[in-house]
């Protein structure tokens, strides 16, 4: 019994470490469709539509037909006494003597049933449209929030690559000084060079590790931020299939830059229309309350009565009663509470008709600075890509002259500083080409795929 308990322990912490080393893997975009599905704000996105329609239904039932039930029991501990003329009891009494008495049963139990109906309410209308401009806000307000998470998990991802290229060139970097270091020590040792060679190589070596140590650090933060851009937790392992390489080049598309902008067609342009539409309809539920609003009701009820409580027997008398009824309410005079409150409203649809004009010049510049950024992060990646063959090559050169005992440490020191100056301006140009690109793509709208 003990060798088949321990098999099955054996098993389950085997099960249980292989579920914890379990990674999963994404390209770009597979991280995109991911997101999109379990993302934190997606989620709470699709929880504020599901709201919406919530709302949009609360809005509606106003007009459909209202039930409502009303049971009312009383007891009397002390019954009210009333005083009545006592020559009603007795003819001998003097006229202004009074009796006490009581009237009706200590118990009493009441039930009704009642049906309500809204006639007609003006406020109701302008609710209704409210309701649906809201559920369309909503739906809007998710469309935007893709376009976000899209862009976010492009940048993280991004991030992500970036550090682990930064990781690889500064480990080249490093084999590559050391190697320096260790010929500088044993050339020194022999008499062949200064001291000064070896501590400049050291000063090298301590820069390019404490480089290596920082990217590390950079590295888990970049994995944490995309695993919340992803809506997972954040000690989930991933596995990124796409190189920094491969990106830029899907990435570099200049028919971009040359794309039309629809204004139309833009979600936040169609967000601030419905914005504008809101404040119409919030005028509009101002003006209506100025409009007589009519509603009817029908009920009926049984009362039952007794002075002890016979209410659940079947000899019990009960008498019915019903009612039908109809209201009218004409609002009259507010002392102009109602022309104030209209006013406002009016004032802020002109400023939602501000803020549409703004919002179109805004939207057409923002789409233009996207696209010169755009163009300019794919001449400046050319650039430095040229940039950096030309540094490795003058590199090369003054290790070649520096074994050779041509040139000084300190001309190839330099030629080392400009190197990892350019490498770092190689990979942030090949960042900024992804940015942008995700960038421009909000800027003119382009649905994901």
């Amino acid at each position: 019994m003990k060798r088949h308990l321990h098999i099955l322990y054996i098993f389950f912490v085997v099960g249980t470490m292989s579920s914890q080393e379990k990674q999963i893997e994404f390209s770009m975009n597979e991280a995109i469709d991911y997101a999109l599905k379990n993302s934190y704000e997606n989620r709470v996105a699709v929880k504020n539509i599901d709201a919406a329609k919530q709302k949009k239904w609360e809005t509606t039932t106003i007009g459909l037909p209202q039930i409502d039930a009303k049971v009312d029991y009383q007891n009397w501990l002390k019954q009210q006494v009333s005083l009545l003329p006592a020559k009603l009891f007795d003819p001998t009494a003097p006229a202004d003597a009074f009796a006490p008495v009581t009237f009706g049963t200590k118990q009493n139990l009441n039930a009704t049933i009642t049906l309500k109906q809204l006639l007609f309410d003006g406020s109701y209308l302008v609710g209704l449209q409210s309701a649906k401009t809201y559920l369309q806000i909503s739906k809007q307000a998710k469309q935007k929030t893709e376009l976000g998470t899209r862009e976010a998990v492009i940048n993280a991802y991004g991030n992500v690559l970036v550090t682990e290229k930064s990781i690889e060139i500064l480990l080249r970097n490093k084999k590559v000084n050391d190697g320096l270091l260790r010929e500088a020590k044993i050339a020194f040792d022999n008499g062949l060079a200064e001291e000064e060679q070896v501590e400049q190589f050291e000063i090298t070596k301590g820069n390019i590790d404490n480089n290596i140590r920082s990217a590390n650090r950079l590295k888990i933060i970049a994995y944490k931020m995309l695993n919340i851009t992803l809506g997972n937790d954040i000690s989930t392992k991933l596995t990124l299939t796409d190189d920094l390489d491969s990106l830029v080049l899907s990435n570099t598309d200049l028919s971009l830059v040359s794309q039309d902008f629809n204004l139309n067609s833009h979600i936040d342009f169609k967000i601030a229309q419905n914005d504008r539409e809101s404040k119409r309809l919030l005028m509009r539920l101002e003006q209506s309350k100025a409009l007589p609003s009519l509603s009817a009701f029908v009920n009926y009820g049984q009362v039952g009565n007794s002075n002890t409580f016979t209410f659940l027997d079947s000899e019990q008398q009960w008498f019915d009663s019903s009612l039908l009824g109809v209201s009218l309410n004409i609002p009259i005079f507010s002392s102009f509470k109602r022309r104030s409150k209209t006013k406002q409203a009016k004032i802020a649809l002109e400023t939602a008709d501000i803020r549409l004009e703004e919002i179109k010049l805004k939207l057409k510049l923002q789409a233009e600075n996207a696209k010169s950024d755009y163009q300019l992060s794919i001449d400046t990646y050319q650039t430095a890509k040229r940039n950096l063959n030309l540094s490795e090559r003058i590199e090369k050169k003054q290790q070649i002259k520096f074994n050779e005992g041509i040139t000084t440490s300190f001309d190839l020191l330099q030629a080392q500083n400009q190197l990892y100056t350019q490498q770092n301006n190689y990979i942030q140009s090949m960042l900024n080409i992804i940015a942008s690109k995700a960038t421009l793509e909000n800027a003119l709208n382009i649905p994901i795929k």
